[in-house]
């Protein structure tokens, strides 16, 4: 009856965590009851040394006991004489006992932990090598599995709604309170609070949008010219020729501006604090901008894109689209974003592949009108990094003020690396998926890279986790490269006051991290996507995007 009951279904392992419980539990009470308790001074037993004593305190005489008494010893009958021991009806209601106290969940937690555990070190089943059973992988096999899964995504929607509201409140607090840089710049918090929420919703309607534009590319536009007439005429216009290409480079810049400008509108100036917090919880979600980088990530980005990629039609059937649509395509048009091209060029010159264009050759004139559009974008761009640079090195930003000034600049051109790298990747990954896999193959690093992102689930862990560490890096790199000149200081170069202001708004900050840390990576990626992927550095990132 006892090998019954531990043996049905799944009660020996229920049976052993159960027992664990037991058998520490009556440890730590052995251990208090045999642990000697004689301060100096106080009478020895048996007369014995001080020294001798203090060794008797430490409870090993114990220890010595109970290992001997209350486990060899009945370990041994128990081995010797099995059936006999088994017949002692205690056993029963210990059986019970055990099973009980696994039951009550008070060291569940280690059924969640061996979970996650066994993938991780990809154990298998006995099973496997000694029946040929199929090898086990991340999902889940038992019902046990299934529930564990179930509870940790149910814990990870609430906290991270949660901490969505808590990031809110925090950021609107600080705007209220007059404690943002908006304020510093003297911009009421009712201003601040209409600014903030129509960038949210303009950054959601774009990071969306993208994504609805680059997948309605192939459906035919009669089948959706009567129902969705103002989807239409969006995707008629960023389809158009080489539209959509110009339309990413300049979405590009008014994502970067966008986020600069919630980043003054909400960032925490210095010893803020809000709602009675703790300086703890003001320092991790005010001083280092969690609570802006959460509210930006979750409200203005990942929303948008979960929804835009199922409900492409109706996401960008709208006319705020279509105005984004222009105004992106008029960013590029202006030339400030040209420079990039050049490397499009010089990529195309070493690897002698020609660069796809849906459009005829450009006349003379238009190629005049090019070629000057990239040399004022070169001309732009050269003058925003004399001007951030010189405000870095003379400590003139944002950046926090425990950080030295050489450390900013290293930080910055890190930064401009990582996001670089994570824009590219992603290109160069949706890329490779049309090759065949015996060219993917030779190139073990960029196959590895691959397999790592395609596996399961890890595409759409893997999208969200990049999107999380750009924003992230985004709001940094708009407090390193934001001027903080005030009125009356020396200015940049000796510029007038009213363009000093302008530096300040920190949009050479976000032309560089434009053109430099996101559009030029993704050239690359598109152009090499295969030695893009082959740099180990790209594994790295993909796990802790993952992560």
């Amino acid at each position: 009856a006892n090998c019954e009951l531990t043996f049905s279904g799944r009660n020996l392992q229920a049976f052993l965590i159960g027992r664990q419980i037991c058998v520490t539990i009556c440890m730590f009470v052995v251990a208090r009851i045999t642990t000697l308790d004689i301060a100096e001074g106080e009478d020895t037993i048996f007369g014995v040394s001080s020294g001798l004593q203090n060794f008797f305190n430490t409870g090993l005489l114990g220890a010595l006991i109970t290992t001997i008494v209350a486990s060899l010893a009945w370990r041994i009958i128990a081995s010797s004489f099995p059936l006999a021991f088994l017949s002692n009806p205690l056993i029963y209601y210990i059986i019970r006992l055990c099973l009980l106290l696994e039951e009550s969940g008070v060291c569940s937690a280690s059924w969640v932990l061996a979970r996650y555990q066994k993938p991780l070190f990809k154990y298998q089943p006995d099973e496997v090598y000694f029946e040929g059973a199929p090898k086990e992988g991340a999902a889940p096999v038992t019902r046990r599995d299934r529930d564990i899964d179930r509870v940790v995504v149910v814990v990870k929607y609430v906290y991270s709604l949660a901490l969505l509201v808590f990031s809110v409140l925090v950021v609107m607090a600080a705007m209220f309170t007059e404690q943002t840089t908006a304020a510093e710049m003297g911009v009421h918090p009712a201003g601040a609070f209409f600014i903030f929420w129509f960038l949210i919703l303009w950054l959601a309607v774009i990071e969306g949008g993208q994504g609805a534009l680059v997948g309605l590319q192939p459906i035919e536009k009669d089948s959706y010219a009567d129902t969705h007439s103002v989807a239409l005429k969006c995707t008629s216009l960023a389809h158009k020729g080489d539209n959509m290409q110009r339309y990413i480079v300049g979405r590009q810049l008014l994502v970067v501006l966008i986020v600069f400008v919630m980043n003054m509108m909400g960032s925490a100036v210095a010893d803020a604090a809000v709602l009675g917090l703790s300086d703890t919880l003001n320092e991790i979600f005010l001083a280092t901008g969690i609570a802006m980088i959460l509210t930006t990530i979750i409200l203005g980005q990942l929303t948008a894109q979960v929804n835009a990629a199922n409900c492409m039609l109706d996401f960008i059937n709208n006319y705020f689209m279509l105005f984004s649509t222009y105004l992106s395509l008029f960013i590029e048009f202006s030339g400030l974003l040209h420079s990039v091209y050049l490397v499009q060029i010089g990529f195309s010159k070493l690897t002698g592949q020609q660069i796809h264009s849906n459009e005829s050759p450009r006349t003379v004139l238009q190629h005049i009108f090019f070629w000057a559009r990239v040399i004022f974008s070169l001309c732009v761009l050269s003058f925003a990094f004399a001007v951030t640079l010189k405000a870095l090195f003379d400590g003139n930003t944002l950046m926090w003020d425990s950080v030295p000034e050489y450390v900013s600049v290293i930080i910055f051109f890190v930064l401009m690396c990582f996001v670089g790298m994570m824009e590219g990747m992603q290109i160069a990954l949706f890329a490779v998926l049309k090759m065949p896999k015996e060219e993917l193959r030779n190139h073990k690093v960029a196959n590895a890279n691959c397999e790592l992102t395609f596996s399961g689930r890890n595409l759409q862990a893997f999208l969200i986790g990049r999107q999380i560490c750009v924003t992230i890096c985004m709001f940094v790199v708009a407090r390193i490269t934001t001027l903080d000149i005030a009125e009356g200081e020396d200015t940049i170069f000796g510029v007038s006051s009213g363009l000093q202001n302008f530096f300040n708004t920190g949009l050479l900050g976000a032309l560089i991290t434009t053109i430099v840390g996101s559009l030029a990576w993704r050239i690359i990626g598109s152009s090499f996507p295969l030695a893009f992927l082959s740099n180990p550095l790209i594994y790295v990132i993909i796990r802790l995007c993952l992560l």
